[in-house]
């Protein structure tokens, strides 16, 4: 225990590193486990399993430095294939199954992965191999690729060692996946590590059981499984969540710890049986990813035991606000302070920084933190689109949202520069949806806008302005667009409009579109 302390207290480590640690210590202590299987790896298990990937993926040839994609459910196979590769100093790629064939080829050869893990549920999006396309392996033995454990090297087999780098790519995070260039953001081993110690503040350990039901491609998860694993605790990846079997899960093992989003959050609350399930075991509840409305908050702090955390930050990093809603219940309307270490200030439209102490300013939220991205892989322009260096040259990372701070230092959002619209947790880009619509034939003008929704938080809707004398029928137009979006992305509804409302200087006024669906629901 006093080696695990010393790792953990360090500057810089490994979670891989500290996986070792705890099967050494306490080797038969659950890690992993399938809420729909009977699937459960020790820390010992674990231990000897992410040996037996690394091997495999140096056997393969792929290097310290390169990367693998993944792109599959969430399984005990996937997060084992994740830390094995952390192990070998092998960055990952983890990919949307929602995403569409075409996105997942220009994904998978962005990130210059050496090797794809995928499995049956994923073969739509993967779909056939192609002449030249990098080697598959099925995370669930299924055939619609080389089978993991036929993949996997003998029992007892050892890597060469790896000791990595602060600055070496942990993973790749793809921000989105529909336009030409997808966005892949590179996050180091020193990002990772920064959001392994912070976590030492939410009594993380042996006796945490943290229940996961976001995907693994989804930096929401991953600033909670890594923290549970870094400190020995137990993680259970729930594949798909639904409320009741979210419920059952949390009272059956006493969990302890979780990452919602908001939307989840609602479901659960309003679900009839909550009330009546045992939940006195949570420490600690968390939330990330879209905007959580205070109302919510205060109904999840008057029913539900433990403290709730609001994280508010961006994939890319850049410094974090953290609200603990159970000491600060005055400011469920916020998302909080910046946490230790986070510099977070407001700029104008000019990059001026403008001052704290002025409650009245508001401007554009940037952040400077020890957890920042490298930057766009392979995309030099847009990472500089998206930093501002202030007088003394300092890195900071743009957010794109608005926000201002009260006396107290509480950070308040009240509008989103870049207009994303977050459904369901999920980042979706108006700008992918239109560049698909102004594919058709029938579209002589378009924009997309997010409408509230009950079901996802958000979601999509696109005006369309016809061509003349077009007659392309509502639904059918509809259905062409979703075909060519993935599940995450696609439009709830799709309305034709006369003209597109814009500024004197040519701005559509996405407001007035956001009435418009409102007064017309």
């Amino acid at each position: 225990m006093n080696d695990f302390r010393s790792a953990i207290d360090a500057e810089f480590g490994s979670v891989a590193e500290l996986v070792h640690l705890h099967a050494i210590a306490a080797p038969n202590c659950p890690a992993l486990s399938e809420s729909n299987s009977a699937c459960t790896l020790t820390y010992g298990e674990l231990d000897t399993l992410m040996d037996r990937i690394a091997t495999s993926l140096q056997r393969d040839g792929v290097k310290a430095g390169e990367s693998i994609a993944i792109c599959a459910t969430s399984s005990v196979n996937y997060a084992s294939v994740f830390l094995g590769a952390l192990r070998a100093g092998i960055a990952v790629a983890p990919l949307a199954p929602g995403s569409t064939p075409t996105s997942l080829v220009r994904m998978i050869d962005d990130a210059g992965a050496r090797i794809l893990f995928t499995d049956a549920s994923a073969a739509e999006v993967v779909g056939l191999p192609q002449d030249g396309a990098i080697p598959r392996v099925a995370l669930d033995n299924s055939n619609v690729a080389k089978s993991f454990d036929a993949w996997l090297a003998r029992a007892g087999a050892t890597p060469e060692q790896v000791r990595p780098e602060p600055t070496w790519p942990f993973n790749i995070i793809y921000s989105s996946g529909t336009t030409g260039e997808p966005k892949g953001i590179v996050q180091a081993f020193s990002m990772r590590w920064a959001h392994v110690r912070r976590a030492a503040n939410y009594r993380y350990g042996r006796q945490s059981v943290t229940l996961l039901s976001t995907p693994l491609y989804s930096n929401t998860t991953l600033v909670v499984f890594f923290p549970t694993i870094a400190f020995g605790g137990h993680v259970i990846l729930m594949p798909k969540f639904d409320a009741a079997g979210y419920l059952r899960l949390a009272e059956k093992h006493h969990v302890t710890h979780t990452m919602l989003v908001p939307v989840q959050y609602q479901r659960l609350m309003s679900h009839p049986s909550f009330d009546a399930h045992d939940l006195t075991s949570f420490a600690f509840k968390f939330s990330t990813s879209a905007p959580f409305s205070a109302a919510i908050k205060a109904d999840v702090l008057k029913r539900w035991p433990g403290g709730l955390i609001e994280f508010y930050g961006m994939t890319e990093g850049g410094g974090t606000m953290i609200l603990e809603a159970h000491l600060h219940p005055d400011k469920l309307h916020t998302v909080g302070r910046p946490a230790e270490g986070s510099d977070i200030r407001l700029i104008d439209d000019d990059g001026v920084d403008l001052s704290r102490d002025d409650t009245a300013a508001s401007g554009e939220v940037v952040g400077h933190s020890g957890g920042m991205m490298t930057g766009y892989h392979g995309q030099p322009e847009k990472t500089r689109e998206a930093e501002w260096f202030d007088a003394m040259g300092k890195r900071f990372i743009r957010t794109g949202d608005v926000g201002r701070f009260d006396a107290d230092g509480f950070l308040t959002l009240f509008d989103r520069k870049k207009d994303m619209i977050i459904s369901g947790g999920f980042n979706v880009y108006p700008s992918d949806l239109v560049a698909v619509l102004r594919a058709h034939p029938a579209v002589a003008d378009v924009a997309v806008v997010g409408v509230p929704s009950e079901l996802w938080g958000e979601t999509p809707v696109a005006y369309v302005v016809r061509r003349a004398a077009d007659t392309t029928p509502t639904e059918t137009l509809l259905h062409w667009t979703n075909a060519q979006l993935g599940k995450t992305q696609r439009l709830a509804s799709l309305k034709f409009i006369d003209e597109l409302p814009r500024s004197a200087i040519g701005k559509v006024l996405k407001r007035e579109l956001r009435d418009l669906s409102s007064n017309s629901s």
